[in-house]
């Protein structure tokens, strides 16, 4: 892994929020894309960058590819401490886990 590549993912607002997102459950890109107000293929290239530093990685599921953290990444175990404390970053991880507590309940 590339420490220019992991700063290059880091400097975007829109990838950290992705890390955010995935910190607490797996997302498809669809269920990305919603949170945000960027095309599908501005969240594509974004999900590609994470993906390229390593940050996360890609499942195909059916027809619905799912991504995840690396989380045996230091930079996402120090991401994640970091989003923790920040105001910022605390509601997007709370939102995360509630959407994965409505999976396990039978929810989409």
């Amino acid at each position: 892994m590339s420490m220019d590549k992991v700063f290059e993912a880091l400097s975007s607002q829109v990838r950290r929020k992705v890390l955010a997102y995935l910190s607490a459950t797996d997302l498809t890109a669809g269920e990305i894309a919603e949170r945000f107000d960027i095309s599908k293929p501005s969240v594509s290239k974004h999900l590609s960058i994470l993906e390229n530093a390593g940050l996360i990685r890609s499942e195909r599921k059916g027809q619905f590819i799912h991504y995840s953290l690396v989380s045996d990444n230091l930079v996402n175990t120090l991401t994640g401490f970091v989003q923790e404390v920040c105001p910022v970053g605390r509601p997007l991880r709370k939102e995360s886990r509630d959407m994965a507590r409505g999976r396990r309940g039978g929810e989409k």
